[in-house]
């Protein structure tokens, strides 16, 4: 199929000429990690994440793999593995959508409005639900320990080192965790 392999690599060049910082596993457009920001005037921002992305032969056909390899709390997004439960990724993926629709919209959107009421991390969602303050101080305090510049630059390092070995998000994300505790 040709079509889709335009696509991915349309796509990933889209990406690539925009402000975002993506870096490539082995020049591969299928699989990279791109630098996200926190959205501002949320519990998230000046927050760096390093998200990793993997596109399946069929994409556009089929959704990407999103995951978070430096630690974030949010309702939404699995502590451990990085894992995001996001309807339009996980469900209701059209070929209409893209990679800068993900990462313009639909993770900020995450961020910005999240979801405890089907939540991948229960502590998360149930502070949020039952103590909203306490969920944004711990939200704050996730950001300054575990997503700074230097603590994605960290991550980064490790992760080089498994890049050939990895297979998914989980593999990389538990080594990134006790990571990221020591710093």
């Amino acid at each position: 199929m040709s079509t889709p392999r335009r696509r991915i690599e349309t796509d990933v060049m889209k990406l690539l000429m925009s402000d975002y910082e993506v870096t490539l596993v082995d020049d591969n457009m299928q699989e990279f990690y791109v630098r996200f920001h926190g959205p501002t005037d949320t519990p998230f921002t000046g927050g760096v994440w390093k998200v990793h992305v993997e596109l399946p032969d069929q994409y556009p056909y089929k959704s990407p793999s999103i995951g978070f390899i430096n630690r974030i709390f949010h309702p939404n997004i699995d502590e451990v593995s990085g894992s995001v439960c996001l309807d339009v990724i996980n469900q209701t993926w059209s070929p209409m959508f893209d990679m800068i629709n993900i990462f313009e919209v639909f993770l900020p959107q995450l961020l910005r409005y999240p979801n405890p009421t089907d939540p991948l991390n229960g502590e998360a969602a149930a502070l949020l639900m039952r103590e909203p303050a306490k969920y944004e101080t711990k939200v704050k305090d996730y950001v300054s320990r575990y997503a700074t510049s230097e603590a994605v630059d960290a991550v980064g390092e490790e992760t080089s080192e498994d890049d050939d070995d990895m297979n998914s998000v989980n593999f990389a994300s538990s080594e990134d965790e006790a990571a990221g505790m020591e710093l």
